[in-house]
Order: C-alpha cells, then structure tokens, then sequence
C-alpha cells in the first residue's frame, strides 16, 4: 500500500471522528469523501486536476442546496440531476462523485443553508492537502532512501 492511500485513510478516519463527537462538524463526513479519495489517488498527482474536480463539486453542491432548498421535492431533484450532469459532460469534470455530491443536500437536512456547501468544501481542501502532503513526503523519502543506500555501498 503506498504512502497516499495510507494517508487518505488517516484523514478520512480522522474526519469521521471529528464528525462523530463533535455534533456542529457532522456535515464534514459524507460517504463520497471516500469515492474522491479513490479517484484522486487513482490518478497521477495534478494539482491541476484535482482542483477542477474539487470546483466541480463545490458547484454541484451549491446548486442541490439552491434547488433542494427553493423546493425540497423531487422535482428539484430531477432538475439538480439533469443540471449537474449536463456540466460533467460540458466541462469535462469526469468525475461521477460531482453528481453524487450534488445530492447530499436532498437526504441531508440542517438548520443552515451554508452548511453542507461549506462542509463539503472543507473536506475536500483537506483531502486535497492530504494528498499534497503525501505526494511530497513521497517524493523526498526515496531520495533519501537512495542516498543512504549509496553511502553503504560506497
């Protein structure tokens, strides 16, 4: 197991947790971290890349809270599905977690508007930090690696 899957289990124990005991950080937590975290790390490290799923998402979220909160039916949920996928395929986000994202709100119920888009925008700046990090940790640990083994041998 490399280093970035290590680290994104970490973090998304870590959000789970502090989601669990802390009542006002639930939002933090929702299944889809996962499917992001899957697809991030699926792929080659491009800051490039992730930050355009991640606006993706932060998009889609907006515009589920906005329709689910003009009328929490299923008629905005058709429109939220109909919307988001239409932008999936128009900007080439290739990330079928957007759509799911973009539903938290419709099952997803609190006393603010800003929550869930605020949550789902935190949890995504930390699993992209998370990868960052690892990405870098990743890079100097087989230079040093490198480097004592041709002190032993030299």
């Amino acid at each position: 197991m490399n280093l970035k899957a290590v680290a994104i289990c970490l973090y998304i124990a870590g959000v789970y947790w502090l989601s669990s005991h802390m009542p006002a950080m639930h939002a933090l937590f929702f299944p889809t971290l996962g499917a992001f975290s899957l697809l991030f790390i699926a792929h080659p490290f491009s800051p490039g890349k992730l930050g355009k799923v991640s606006f993706g998402a932060i998009v889609a979220v907006l515009i589920g809270t906005t329709l689910s909160y003009v009328y929490p039916g299923a008629l905005s949920l058709l429109i939220d599905l109909l919307v988001v996928i239409y932008l999936i395929n128009r900007f080439k986000w290739n990330a079928p977690p957007i759509l799911a994202v973009s539903l938290i709100p419709f099952f997803v119920h609190t006393d603010y508007i800003w929550v869930i888009p605020a949550s789902v925008c935190v949890s995504l700046i930390g699993l992209v930090l998370t990868l960052w990090i690892a990405h870098h940790v990743e890079r100097i640990i087989p230079v040093q690696t490198r480097r004592a083994s041709q002190a032993e041998s030299g």
